[in-house]
């Protein structure tokens, strides 16, 4: 399909008294046509799109600054590492960590959680020990458990859910006991925009002396996070959902945590000795970072960081809050359209089926028109059988977006829905 660059229009100020047109100045996909339409790009929840001052700080990067960290002791060495370990002590402020050696960088919320469920499970599994997630989780944080407690004959406990997509509290209650090694919890659901309760979850699984894991690649888009309010041990999250580059993503954890677990992987960086009999291994957060990073990405997810705080997240949170009401109002209008997933506390996820309408179908067509929107089962499988769909299709906001947009994606779906049907 062609596309060109043209201005889209929107309106100026949206109805919270956000400057919808001001910030969508900073992001140049935004202006984009996809055939005869205006780009309407409602796929954050798989990825953001990014600022141009993100999009030139990679540029400066490659033109005036690279070269491989750590070991070079020549300027644009020296000057490469002082910006990758300058982001570092940025990431940690972002999140409020209380040491910059609690983050390490990876590739994204995938490889972080793999780490902490290899890292720490082959250091504190035990055979009929027990890890507790829920049925609101990505395949990320379901596989990696599923891994290692196949390996170290560990169980899997999942948390449920009520009709409306909110987690059962009083069965997560129970489940905590003290074989209970490891609670892994998303924030924020991205395939139906549950926010869970994680500051409750963690003062329930810490009367347990259980550590918790916080998937937050839904959330750290959408507010400001704390870990040490939260007081959880370790919180994930990939640069590409918060207007950063892809390929790179933060684990924290805490300092106990981290010197206490073996080293996921093995190769250049992470070493302090190496004979042909034995290596030993530095401290963290190098022990975790073997080999060259994605050193662009780790700056320029600064720089991305950097820029979503200059803005006024209160507005941010007014906007999306606005957007996502508006939205789900406007859908509820369309016949034979149910929203999957209505619980109390929601972020910016309207997931939806239409009767005899396949989401690939709905998918398509909107692609027609210029609509992104996800279609699929949203690598959150068990989730789909809880809800009786083998898929949705799935509109997800950002603070760019806007509520004519909204109005394009309604409309459109009033299309397919007499088209199928009549």
């Amino acid at each position: 399909m062609s596309t060109e660059t043209t201005k889209a229009s929107v309106s100026t100020i949206s109805s919270s008294g956000f400057d919808v047109e001001r910030i969508r100045r900073d992001f140049p996909i935004l202006d984009l046509r996809i055939g005869d339409h205006p780009l309407v790009y409602l796929d954050n929840a798989a990825t953001t799109q990014k600022p141009k001052v993100l999009i030139d700080s990679l540029s400066k990067f490659y033109s005036e600054q690279n070269a491989n960290i750590h070991r070079g002791v020549y300027f644009l060495s020296e000057k490469a590492t002082d910006a990758y370990e300058k982001s570092r002590a940025r990431i940690a402020n972002f999140i409020n960590a209380s040491d910059a050696r609690e983050i390490i960088f990876l590739r994204g919320t995938t490889e972080a959680i793999n780490l902490v469920a290899q890292s720490f499970g082959r250091r504190f599994f035990q055979k009929d020990d027990e890890v507790i997630i829920s049925i609101l989780e990505h395949h990320a944080n379901i596989v990696p458990w599923q891994i290692i407690c196949e390996l170290t004959g560990s169980k899997l406990k999942v948390i449920p859910m009520d009709d409306r997509g909110e987690l059962d509290l009083d069965a997560y209650e129970k489940m905590l006991n003290d074989r209970t090694r490891m609670v892994a919890i998303t924030h924020i659901s991205n395939a139906i925009g549950t926010v869970n309760p994680v500051k409750v979850m963690i003062e329930k699984a810490h009367q347990w002396d259980v550590p918790v894991l916080v998937d937050g690649a839904q959330s750290v888009p959408h507010f400001p996070i704390d870990v040490s309010t939260l007081d959880c041990d370790f919180f994930v999250f990939s640069g590409h959902k918060v207007f950063g580059p892809t390929g790179v993503g933060v684990l924290y954890g805490k300092e106990k945590w981290l010197r206490e677990m073996p080293p996921y992987q093995g190769g250049g960086e992470m070493i302090r000795t190496v004979t042909m009999g034995k290596s030993t291994f530095k401290d963290i957060p190098d022990k975790f970072e073997a080999g060259t990073p994605d050193i662009s990405g780790v700056i320029g997810l600064s720089v991305a960081i950097d820029y979503f705080e200059s803005l006024d997240i209160e507005a941010i949170q007014a906007h999306e809050s606005d957007l996502l009401k508006y939205g789900t109002e406007a859908l509820e209008q369309v016949s034979g359209l149910k929203i999957m997933g209505n619980a109390p506390d929601k972020s910016n996820v309207l997931s939806f089926v239409l009767t005899d309408v396949h989401p690939h179908d709905i998918g398509t067509f909107l692609d027609s028109e210029g609509i992104a929107v996800r279609a699929g089962h949203h690598c959150a499988q068990p989730l789909m059988k809880r809800l009786g769909v083998s898929a949705t299709a799935r509109a997800s906001l950002c603070f760019y977006n806007t509520r004519e947009e909204i109005d394009k994606l309604t409309t459109n779906l009033l299309k397919i829905q007499k088209f199928f049907n009549g």
